[in-house]
């Protein structure tokens, strides 16, 4: 799966793995600013948390692959679905509803009827501001110090620097 190749979502320790997260984040999602167990919950639920500042709720499939820089922020009601790796760099801000979407689907509808999936990574580089309702589809790198605009569907490689909008999301402003 992190490699992303095709795999059975229905798997045993799949779902064991997802059922954990989701153990982790009703945990996480009942917490207020200030809780002293959100260090705690948040160092268990990703893979690296660097002490990145997260609104609750935050939604994962696994967490595990999820992987922040120092200084991150995420606003209220993200989803980041990792069933491939999600590497976000240093100063990331994301504003609310932002969805990271590794997971994808194959385009045959009798491959889908059997529950075949398969995923693509996501890069965020450093100082990278993603505004808020946006979504990264899978395979995506967005390069340091780039920006998305609220509500934007990226659909492709973001380069360093410049500002991207719309759906699907085109360069807006090149980098100076």
């Amino acid at each position: 799966m992190l490699a992303g190749h095709t795999y059975a979502p229905g798997d045993g320790e799949l779902v064991a793995m997802r059922k954990t997260a989701q153990g982790l984040m009703r945990d996480y999602n009942q917490t207020i600013v200030g809780d002293k167990t959100r260090a705690r919950t948040l160092t268990q639920l990703l893979g690296t948390w660097n002490g990145a500042v997260i609104r609750a709720p935050f939604s994962v499939d696994y967490g595990k692959h999820i992987h922040f820089g120092p200084d991150c922020f995420v606003n209220f009601g993200c989803v980041f679905l990792d069933v491939c790796e999600i590497r976000i760099g240093a100063r990331c801000q994301f504003g609310p509803m932002v969805q990271l979407l590794t997971p994808d689907h194959p385009r045959d509808a009798d491959k889908r009827r059997r529950g075949i999936e398969y995923g693509a990574p996501i890069t965020i580089g450093d100082d990278v501001w993603i505004g808020g309702g946006a979504i990264i589809l899978p395979g995506i790198t967005i390069g340091n110090g780039a920006i998305v605009g609220a509500g934007s569907v990226v659909t492709h490689d973001v380069s360093p620097g410049v500002t991207v909008a719309g759906n699907p999301a085109r360069v807006v402003k090149s980098a100076e």
